[in-house]
């Protein structure tokens, strides 16, 4: 596969993602499956886990929407918390490793193919709706899937989100001391992709700035409550992609933002913080 910069049309992104995640899905649940696991809630390469994070809160007796869920193990983990967890991926292998997982674990979680931009759930359906990784920087059209977030949210209703740290964009991805060099530019919102030998795209990724993601918030009338940056933890060795220990415990390589629907905030909740 060859990587580039270059516009992509929704069509085409969605296209080439949808692909690639029903080739990579059995790969991706082998490699990264123990890690995650099979009904737990983990929102990053950094292992922030939602047990201890509580960045939904408290989600007994709510109705939950994880949107990107690969194998639906947050939205399991949800479900033995009291939530009532939907999973939505665009791709159908990765639904039916949920599914496996449903027969293996005896936690079924309901779900559904599509797409963060097109959510196939009535108005105001959800209180909270999420994605770890799953969704927001793998479509052209970011504001269409906040938007839709917050159609299907009630009032009041909390939207979180995972996504590679924007920062992580000026840096080639290699998780090592060699990866901190700038090699493009932080307001360079051109997608990155990958094609095969005929020039079809096979990979798409798009990159927003944290000024873009808050924006995009703010138009669809979210309040945001929180960024969080977590720190590369102690210990924590495991090398995914581009993020790993050497520069994990020097640059942030995830984004996680919390923000509610509608909803007011006590001055104390409207802060930057780092997640230790």
């Amino acid at each position: 596969m060859h990587p580039a910069r270059r516009t992509v049309s929704e069509a085409e992104t969605q296209r080439a993602n949808r692909r690639e995640w029903d080739r990579y899905a059995d790969d991706y649940q082998a490699t990264h499956g123990e890690f995650l696991g099979d009904v737990d809630f983990v929102w990053c390469p950094e292992g922030v886990d939602e047990a201890e994070a509580r960045l939904l809160g408290d989600v007994a007796g709510c109705s939950v929407l994880e949107v990107g869920c690969g194998a639906a193990q947050c939205a399991r983990w949800l479900g033995t918390r009291g939530a009532r967890p939907v999973g939505l991926d665009i791709s159908e292998r990765q639904l039916q490793h949920a599914r496996r997982i449903d027969e293996d674990t005896g936690h079924r979680v309901p779900v559904a193919a599509g797409t963060a931009t097109a959510l196939p759930f009535a108005d105001a359906s959800f209180d909270a709706v999420f994605s770890a990784f799953g969704a927001l920087q793998f479509v052209l059209d970011a504001g269409r899937a906040v938007d839709e977030a917050a159609r299907v949210l009630r009032p009041g209703g909390t939207f979180a989100f995972s996504v590679t740290h924007p920062v992580r964009w000026c840096l080639p991805d290699d998780p090592t001391r060699g990866g901190l060099v700038v090699t493009s530019s932080y307001w360079d919102r051109t997608p990155y992709l990958e094609e095969d030998d005929a020039g079809h795209v096979t990979y798409v990724e798009h990159h927003r700035t944290l000024g873009d993601w808050v924006a995009l918030l703010a138009r669809a009338g979210f309040t945001l409550a929180d960024i969080v940056e977590p720190e590369w933890p102690e210990g924590h060795e495991r090398v995914w992609g581009g993020w790993g220990p050497e520069r994990g415990r020097l640059l942030p390589g995830t984004a996680i933002f919390v923000a509610h629907r509608g909803s007011a905030l006590p001055r104390a909740a409207e802060r930057l913080r780092c997640l230790r």
